[in-house]
């Protein structure tokens, strides 16, 4: 008995999922959950949109694990699976206007309104520790 290409990537993809939601993130996995999370979220919410590339493991997702230990954090903290939720990625990153469509990338909003935004290029040629550091200066400015 074969497995489907759908079963096989969802159980190819489940430790990232994990990796991010044991620290707490809840995910939005279809465009309802982001309509009924982000424009009513008060305070702030960090959006991390997840994915499988080398980036996202290497340095995005263990980034924002070391944000997390920051003093001051967002409100809520969500998260979409760029490429595997595709339309919930698709509803959160109208949110994150001007900004074009980029994963893995990390929104921080406020009371709805995106306040600031690392974009993939942002990841990639950084290190975690680098991209820990940009989000906990963002956290320390809009989490007050």
């Amino acid at each position: 008995m074969s497995m489907s290409y759908d079963q096989y990537m969802r159980e190819m993809i489940q430790p990232m999922r994990d990796e991010l939601t044991t620290l707490g993130i809840k995910e939005l996995r279809t465009p309802e959950e982001v309509e009924a999370a982000l424009p009513t979220a008060t305070g702030t919410a960090l959006v991390v949109v997840n994915s499988v590339c080398g980036c996202a493991a290497g340095q995005c997702r263990p980034g924002v694990a070391q944000a997390l230990q920051n003093e001051l954090l967002p409100d809520q903290l969500f998260t979409v699976f760029a490429g595997q939720d595709k339309e919930a990625t698709a509803k959160a990153r109208e949110y994150f206007a001007p900004y074009a469509p980029s994963s893995p990338s990390i929104a921080l909003m406020k009371d709805g309104e995106l306040v600031h935004f690392i974009e993939r290029h942002q990841i990639e040629d950084r290190s975690a520790a680098e991209i820990a550091a940009d989000l906990t200066s963002a956290f320390d400015r809009f989490c007050k």
